[in-house]
């Protein structure tokens, strides 16, 4: 009995002899962990070298979608995405920033990989809602009051700006008020609010002073608009107002819960 004590113990330490870990798993499951680790590390490996070292990765076409006056070519030139460069490299937000920066004509633009090669730029163009004269050429403003280019053709149907908002004039007190771009984006607004009919008559918008705002459409026919509060209420109106009056030529909105018109 004695010797078989001693026998069972000595089985005992030499299962316990050995390294830890190779006593936890054993050798055929740290095997099988050293060979999925070296498989990860050369995986990642392989991935990066696909991504950054590789020529199948790199961008090698740039497309672009969405221009109006713009050309593609114009849009790439200031884009200046750094073909040749590992696509997943690019920095979208950089070249968003440098179109914006560079075409003051684009409102928006989305930057897209398009795998395995190409960048996608896909523009939104400002579209303008009035028109200020700068010599012989016209400044467009859009719909924010921005005024993003000068063009030496005045686009079809977009309405002339006129402002008279010198410090010597009777305005210079509006213009000292609320300053000369705030004015233009109240005209803005104006236009804003104009039913479809109208706005496509319109011609002309005066800006004489915060609250006195006018339109003068084809026909030389006037409309006293007023501010460009309640815009709504005085959209309704001028329609109303030009049905009922429909010799008339000069209409006055300015308050639209007493409107007038006149002449014939």
């Amino acid at each position: 009995m004695a010797g078989s004590a001693t026998a069972e113990r000595g089985a005992r330490q030499q299962e316990s002899s050995g390294p830890p870990l190779v006593r936890r798993l054993g050798p055929r499951r740290l095997r099988t962990i050293i060979i999925i680790a070296l498989a990860v590390v050369l995986l990642g490996a392989g991935v990066t070298w696909l991504l950054y070292g590789s020529q199948w990765l790199r961008v090698d076409r740039v497309s672009v979608s969405g221009t109006a006056v713009l050309t593609p070519a114009q849009v790439r030139e200031a884009a200046a995405v750094p073909v040749g460069s590992p696509l997943v490299s690019v920095d979208t937000g950089a070249i968003e920033e440098r179109l914006r920066a560079k075409l003051r004509r684009v409102d928006s633009v989305e930057v897209t990989r398009s795998w395995p090669d190409g960048i996608g730029l896909k523009v939104t163009e400002r579209t303008p809602v009035l028109l200020v004269r700068k010599g012989r050429n016209f400044v467009e403003v859009d719909d924010e009051g921005v005024r993003f280019a000068t063009v030496s053709q005045a686009p079809k149907g977009v309405p002339l700006l006129e402002t008279e908002l010198s410090p010597a004039s009777s305005a210079s007190a509006s213009l000292r008020r609320f300053g000369e771009d705030r004015l233009v984006r109240e005209a803005v607004r104006t236009v804003g609010s104009l039913p479809p009919a109208v706005a496509r008559d319109t011609r002309v918008v005066k800006v004489r002073s915060y609250d006195d705002i006018s339109l003068e459409l084809s026909g030389g026919r006037t409309v006293a608009w007023g501010s460009a509060e309640n815009g709504a209420a005085k959209s309704r109106t001028i329609l109303a107002l030009m049905k009922a009056s429909s010799g008339a030529r000069h209409f006055d909105v300015s308050v639209p819960t007493a409107p007038a018109s006149a002449g014939s």
